[in-house]
This record gives C-alpha cells, sequence and structure tokens, in this order.
C-alpha cells in the first residue's frame, strides 16, 4: 500500500473547479515534485491534502487511514502525520527561535518542555542553526528563517512533509542552503511533495515528477521522462519553455 494514496480528489471555489480527478500514489521516502504553470493547482492540492481547502470529493488515504475531511478528531490525526511549510516562513515575531519550535509540540501536544528544547536544539543542528535558539526571526535572514519553518514541522514528527514554494521568496543566494536541507532530508526516508519553480532541484532531487495543468495531473513520471521524454503534449509544451528560457 501506499504511504498516500490520493484519488479522485476534487477542490471546487464556489461551482468553479480547481482540481478535478487528482490520482497519485506516493510510496514512503519519496521525494514528489509537482510542476507546472502558475494556477495549475499545485498549491491548492497540498493545501486539501491538510485539509487548509476542503476537497468536494475523492479519498485520501495516509498510512493506511483514511482522512475524514468533514470530521475534527479526524482532521486533527491527520495533522499529527502531515506538515505544511508555505512560501511565507509564518514564524512567531514575538518568540524565539527555540519558542517557535517548541510551541506547538509543548502546549498542543503536552511533550515536556525540556525534551521538545533538546529535540529543537537537534533539529536547528541538522538545519544548520546550531547556536540560534535564542534569537528571533527578525535577526535572521529570509533563508535561516525558512530553515527555521521547515525544523518547526519536523518538531511535529511528521510522516508527510508538504512545501510550497518554499523558496520563492528568498534571494537568490539563500535558495541553496533551503534546497540542501530538503535534499538532506530525502536522502533520511522523509515523504514529501514539493512545489517548486526550481526545475533544476527537482531534477536532481526528485523521485518523481508531476505534470500538473488546469487542476489535472498530465503526467507523471521519473525526471528523465518529464524533463527529457514527455509523453503528453502539454508536458513537452511546458518544458519547451522552461528549457528554452
Amino acid at each position: 500500500m501506499a504511504h498516500l494514496d490520493i484519488s479522485g480528489l476534487e477542490v471546487r471555489y464556489g461551482t468553479v473547479p480547481v482540481l478535478s480527478g487528482i490520482d497519485l500514489a506516493v510510496e514512503r521516502g519519496e521525494l514528489v515534485g509537482l510542476v507546472g504553470p502558475s494556477g495549475s493547482g499545485k498549491s491548492t492540492l497540498l493545501r486539501a491534502l491538510v485539509g487548509l481547502v476542503p476537497p468536494a470529493a475523492g479519498r485520501v488515504v495516509l498510512e493506511g487511514k483514511d482522512v475524514d475531511y468533514a470530521s475534527k478528531a479526524s482532521l486533527r490525526g491527520l495533522r499529527d502525520h502531515a506538515a505544511i511549510v508555505f512560501q511565507q516562513y509564518n514564524l512567531f515575531q514575538n518568540m524565539s527561535v527555540l519558542d517557535n519550535i517548541t510551541v506547538t509540540p509543548v502546549k498542543v501536544r503536552g511533550r515536556p518542555k525540556a525534551e521538545a528544547e533538546a529535540e529543537a536544539r537537534a533539529l536547528l543542528a541538522r538545519v544548520g542553526l546550531a547556536g540560534k535558539e535564542r534569537a528571533y526571526p527578525d535577526q535572521l535572514s529570509g533563508g535561516q528563517q525558512q530553515r527555521v519553518a521547515i525544523a518547526r514541522a519536523l518538531a511535529l514528527k511528521p510522516a508527510l512533509i508538504l512545501l510550497d514554494e518554499v523558496t520563492a521568496a528568498l534571494d537568490p543566494e539563500l535558495v541553496r542552503d533551503v534546497l540542501d536541507v530538503i535534499k538532506d532530508l530525502a536522502g533520511e526516508g522523509i515523504t514529501m511533495l514539493l512545489v517548486s519553480h526550481e526545475m533544476g532541484f527537482i531534477r536532481e532531487a526528485a523521485h518523481r515528477v508531476v505534470m500538473m495543468d488546469a487542476g489535472r495531473v498530465v503526467e507523471v513520471g521519473p525526471p528523465s521522462q518529464i524533463f527529457d521524454a514527455p509523453t503528453e503534449e502539454r508536458t513537452r509544451a511546458f518544458m519547451s519553455k522552461i528549457i528554452r528560457h
């Protein structure tokens, strides 16, 4: 059984379809890159998976358990196993880095503070930010703040991490630091879905690539297929523009 199994997923804004019949199975430990033009539904898919946008139809199974998006209990269970990191870091500006990472494990999950702080320090070291525990977000660069956001997601011990354009707001010289963290996590067997315009990174790091357009999955395959030998005309047209420019 796939780690994440999506079948027939639909999202509508009013009567307007945004996602239509999304089918995708993701194996444990896969890094799957989502590509396609703006407005194709990539970010909406991530938000729908964690219940931020309610699906209108379809089925999502994570770790063998069906997600009932109409049930608060089911959503709580889902969010115990899935974390999302956005383009904007969404850190609490009045809290230190350490407190940003530990507030949910301690206040919501009821974990002992000392234990949560010890794990937070280990996570900060893991993302290259050892020694920044007492810093505040406005004392950090954008790339450092995004790495704190990733550490905060990891503190929830998720089975699945969804990354939504996490480098889009960064200066070019800061992008690689964040991408290196994501690549390291992929090497550790964490299941991830990544929406990104960093095509070179997706080609390098993703196990599979999903091409989306107009709220649908157009093609799924390894990077070599999607980038070099796509089978669908829409994928070929998209990639020809990406490669040419």
